[in-house]
């Protein structure tokens, strides 16, 4: 692999290659906004994508037919429309042919209604398949109350609840079927809570077992997900979780994997009493030979390493232990994979837990296991960045410079963009090792991110630069990282406003120019002119270090002006400079 190349997704347009990960971001969501507007312009005028010159003529190149080819009032249009996922299309032919006294078969109303949950009585949408992310967790409270806030309860419930409204189609359908079978229960109480209606989900159970039907898999599942927004205290939500848990059992109902990440995202939410329970529910899972995903690692360790005062336990290394033996494939939405992947992916879960508890060797377990198989495809390449960036900071915190700095170079631009923070600490790690002949390559390399204008950076670049001397061939490197600061302090392009010196930047620069021995830049560019514009106060180092370079090239008078300036800004160090000057330059009368 090419350290130095893009990601693949770039490769085919050099022109927009991304300087940074925000632009990056950009570019990849720029390409699939493309995309998204193309099928949007082949759904509203297929008739402009109806002809097929292609030979031979590929089927599974050619674009989908999404116009309805039957015509008139019949159950077999309506089943078309609902393959075709027209949602307002089926519930119109679907009123017509009630309207026209023509029965319809339970099959396809059942298909009707697995339509409108899905898509909460909305037309179907790109944007409609990529739902917003639950606040899985609460706050911890008092062991004792072992209550969620109501508040956020409350909040979480209405944010959700206004997306299935009171009596839609959905509901109306269901209440005119002259006959229901358990699908027809399963498949409202799913819609439900997809769409935010807890407590409709939980009574439309309640109908089910009056009418004697059993619920299947899903529907539990979906009722499970439920729990937290059902009840209150954290034990009546392991209660109900267990109520359905034991139906499942009466009923004869197999749990699968997603029941089990149903419970454990419901855990949670329970504070002590997920922490207490979720080990047992693991153990279940391997009684029943069924094997964990992502998910249900992520979910685990969000429930022990969630607040920042909870004694680490060794469950990560656990899981370490597992995940390492495993490739896993996609098996629960919250794998990754499209759907929540900031929060619900193992690897970047992990990623912060290893930073949190300062572990490098944990954090290289990590790595080799996200590197096996086809684990990273996991990480889009937003969250990878992330992925990198902590494990990145992680490595400048732990270990040593050659090993950090080689990391630097094989994962830099190629696997993930640095972030000013990577930056800070790539700089302190710098420091600590003292490696600061590294800074200039640090330097275009922040040039190329665009960073070159945070000032924090620059603060702290300058400072490491300036703070003791070094040999020639380094000072003369060092000079020309502040020619290029200074440059950037003085931009007057249109599209970019000059950055604002600061009094420890203007004198860390005029040091840098000093000790390279560039004179007239020291004087004319930083300290005459700017020290007064902007109304700031040289250091008695940076006056010291001046005069020191005005001795080594041998310029009196700007030894001179620098005196003046002294007792112009009434520095109490101008007397002390006045002597040095009498002292250490052989000067003229006129200039004494």
């Amino acid at each position: 692999q090419d350290p130095t190349a893009a990601h693949y997704m770039f490769q085919d347009d050099p022109f927009l290659m991304p300087r940074n990960a925000a632009n990056s971001r950009l570019f990849s969501l720029s390409k699939e906004s493309g995309r998204n507007a193309a099928k949007y312009i082949i759904k509203q005028f297929p008739q402009y994508f109806d002809k097929t010159f292609a030979e031979p003529n590929v089927s599974c190149l050619m674009p989908e037919i999404l116009t309805p080819q039957i015509e008139g009032v019949s159950e077999e249009a309506l089943r078309e429309r609902i393959h075709l996922r027209r949602v307002k299309d089926s519930v119109d032919l679907f009123d017509q042919l009630i309207q026209a006294g023509t029965p319809v078969s339970l099959e396809t109303t059942n298909s009707l209604l697995d339509l409108l949950c899905f898509y909460g009585d909305g037309e179907s949408t790109p944007e409609k398949q990529q739902e917003e992310k639950e606040d899985l967790e609460e706050p911890e409270v008092n062991a004792s109350e072992q209550k969620a806030p109501k508040r956020q309860f409350q909040r979480g419930s209405q944010l959700s609840g206004s997306r299935w409204r009171e009596n839609n189609n959905a509901e109306r359908i269901f209440k005119i079927m002259p006959e229901r079978n358990p699908h027809s229960y399963c498949t409202m109480i799913r819609g439900m809570v997809k769409h935010g209606a807890f407590a409709k989900a939980y009574d439309m159970y309640i109908d089910l077992l009056n009418e004697r039907h059993k619920a299947d898999v899903h529907a539990f599942n979906a009722l499970i997900t439920a729990v937290p927004y059902l009840k209150d205290r954290f034990l009546e939500r392991w209660e109900l979780a267990k109520v359905f848990l034991n139906h499942m059992a009466q009923q004869e109902v197999q749990p699968n994997l997603l029941t089990f990440n149903a419970l454990l995202k419901t855990l949670r939410r329970c504070g002590g009493v997920g922490r207490s329970m979720s080990l047992s529910v693991i153990k279940e899972m391997e009684a029943l030979d069924i094997e964990p995903s992502l998910a249900t690692y992520d979910h685990l360790l969000s429930i022990f390493y969630r607040g920042v005062d909870l004694y680490p336990s060794g469950i990560i290394s656990e899981v370490l232990d597992d995940v390492e033996k495993r490739s896993f494939t996609p098996q629960d939405p919250d794998d990754g994979m499209n759907f929540n992947i900031s929060d619900n992916l193992l690897c970047l879960s992990l990623g912060e837990k290893c930073c949190d508890l300062k572990d490098i060797k944990l954090a290289y377990r990590l790595n080799k296991a996200m590197e096996k198989g086809d684990n990273w495809k996991f990480l889009d390449m937003d969250r990878l960045n992330a992925y990198w960036s902590k494990f990145f900071s992680l490595l400048c915190m732990m270990e040593q410079i050659d090993v950090v700095l080689k990391w630097y170079k094989e994962m830099s631009p190629s696997l993930f963009y640095p972030t000013p923070k990577n930056i800070l600490d790539l700089l302190q790690a710098l420091d600590t090792a003292n490696h600061l002949e590294v800074i200039p390559s640090v330097w275009e390399d922040m040039k190329q991110l665009g960073f070159n204008r945070r000032r924090d950076l620059l603060e702290e670049l300058l400072s490491l630069m300036s703070r003791d001397q070094h040999p020639e061939e380094i000072q003369l490197a060092f000079a020309k990282c502040a020619e290029d600061i200074k440059a950037v302090h003085e931009q007057s392009g249109r599209e970019q406003v000059a950055l604002e010196w600061t009094g420890s930047a203007l004198g860390h620069v005029a040091l840098l120019f000093s000790r390279a021995g560039r004179t007239q830049d020291a004087w004319y560019v930083n300290m005459m002119e700017c020290f007064q514009q902007i109304n700031r106060i040289p250091t008695d180092r940076v006056m010291d270090e001046f005069l020191n370079c005005a001795k080594q090239t041998n310029c009196p008078d700007e030894a001179i002006k620098l005196v003046k300036l002294a007792a112009s800004l009434g520095l109490p160090s101008s007397q002390r400079l006045k002597s040095r000057t009498e002292k250490e330059f052989e000067l003229s009368e006129k200039q004494k």
